[in-house]
C-alpha cells in the first residue's frame, strides 16, 4: 500500500493574500540546440520531460503571465542542466555557451524590466570561461554565472580554476552552484533515488562543502556562491559539520569552521522547496539575508511557491528580504 503524502497542500489563492513583487533567482531556460532529454535525464518520468520542455525554450507570453501569477518581477534566467557541463568537446562547448548567452541576452532585451540572465560557461578552457563572463557581465548585463555540476568529472575547488574566482571576485557577481549530472555516482545511489530526487542535491552539496573544505574562500574571500533547493539541505547539517570537521586529521586548508564559511560566502534559495520548517530553520541558522526566493519553474510550480512565500508565516521584513531586497542587493539589480 502506498503511503499518502501528508504534508498538507497549499491552499489556492483566495485573492485577500498581500502579495508583494518577487526576484527568482533559478529560474530555467534552454536553447534548443540544449533541450534535456530523457536519454540524458533517465530519471525523469518521460510524460513529465514532455511537459516541461515546451517551457524550457519559451521566454515570452506564457512565462510572463506565469510570472504574473506569482508575482513575480523579476527572474534572472539560466541555461538548464545538463547544459555546457555535458558538453566533452571544449571548443564544441565554448560555442554553445555562447551561442545561449547571445540568444539569453535577445531575450532580456525584449522584456529588459522582467528578465536578467546568469552566464553559462564553458570551464574546461579556463581563459574563454573567464573571457566569457567578463562579456557577459560587462557587455550584455548579465548578473552572474551559473554551473550545473561538475565539468567533465572537474570540481570547482581544483586549483586550474583559480581564474574563475578571480574573475567573479573582479566582476563582484556570484555563481550560483546548480545540480548536473554527476560523473560518478556512489554505489550506494539507486535509480529510485538519483537525479533531483536526491542524488542531485547530495552531489551539489559535496561540491559545496569541497570549496570550503579546500580553501577556495580562504584565496579568494570576496566570492559569493549561491546554492538552491534551500541550500542543498546544508543549513541543516551545520553543527555536526563543524563537530565533525574539528575531530578530522585533515582540516589543514581553512583558518576556520566550515559553518563560518558558509554563513560568509554562501547565499540560497527556496527553489523547489515549498516548506515552511525548512524555511523557518533556515532563517534561524543564515538569517533572512541569505535567504532569497526562487521557484526552479518549469520543474515545479510556480504558482504555488509565489502562494508559499506570499502566506508563509515569517516576520514581515524578513518576507521582504526574502523576496526581493537580498536579490536586488546581491545582483545590484535596479
Amino acid at each position: 500500500m502506498v503511503k499518502q503524502n501528508r504534508t498538507p497542500p497549499i491552499p489556492a489563492s483566495t485573492g485577500k493574500e498581500p502579495t508583494i513583487n518577487k526576484i527568482a533567482l533559478e529560474e530555467h531556460f534552454s536553447i534548443r540546440e540544449l533541450l534535456p532529454t530523457s536519454e540524458a535525464l533517465e530519471f525523469f518520468d518521460p510524460q513529465v520531460l514532455d511537459v516541461i520542455e515546451p517551457l524550457l525554450p519559451e521566454l515570452a507570453e506564457t512565462r510572463l503571465a506565469n510570472m504574473d501569477n506569482a508575482g513575480i518581477e523579476i527572474a534572472v534566467l539560466s541555461q538548464t542542466a545538463p547544459g555546457i557541463q555535458a558538453i566533452s568537446d571544449s571548443s564544441e562547448a565554448s560555442t554553445m555557451a555562447r551561442h545561449a548567452n547571445d540568444a539569453l541576452h535577445t531575450s532580456i532585451e525584449l522584456q529588459p524590466q522582467r528578465f536578467r540572465g546568469f552566464a553559462a560557461l564553458n570551464l574546461q578552457d579556463i581563459d574563454a570561461a573567464c573571457a566569457e563572463l567578463k562579456r557577459c557581465v560587462n557587455e550584455l548585463g548579465f548578473v552572474g554565472a551559473l554551473v550545473n555540476g561538475c565539468t567533465q568529472g572537474e570540481y570547482l575547488d581544483n586549483p586550474r580554476l583559480d581564474p574563475l574566482w578571480l574573475t567573479l571576485e573582479q566582476l563582484d557577481v556570484p555563481l550560483y552552484l546548480h545540480p548536473g549530472l554527476p560523473t560518478n555516482q556512489p554505489a550506494s545511489m539507486v535509480k529510485e533515488l538519483d537525479g533531483a530526487t536526491w542524488g542531485w542535491s547530495f552531489d551539489t552539496a559535496t561540491h559545496a562543502l569541497r570549496l570550503i573544505v579546500k580553501g577556495v574562500f580562504e584565496k579568494h574571500p570576496n566570492a559569493n556562491v549561491i546554492l538552491g533547493h534551500m541550500g542543498e539541505n546544508l543549513p541543516f547539517y551545520l553543527w555536526r559539520l563543524d563537530s565533525r570537521y574539528s575531530s578530522t586529521r585533515y582540516r589543514n586548508d581553512i583558518g576556520t569552521t566550515p559553518s563560518a564559511v558558509f554563513r560568509q560566502n554562501f547565499f540560497i534559495t527556496t527553489s523547489g522547496v515549498c516548506d515552511d520548517a525548512a524555511l523557518q530553520c533556515s532563517i534561524a541558522t543564515l538569517g533572512p539575508e541569505r535567504i532569497m526566493f526562487s521557484t526552479d519553474y518549469p520543474y515545479e510550480d510556480i504558482e504555488l511557491a509565489g502562494r508559499w512565500i506570499d502566506q508563509a508565516t515569517i516576520d514581515p521584513l524578513a518576507k521582504t528580504m526574502i523576496s526581493r531586497d537580498t536579490a536586488r542587493t546581491l545582483l545590484r539589480l535596479n
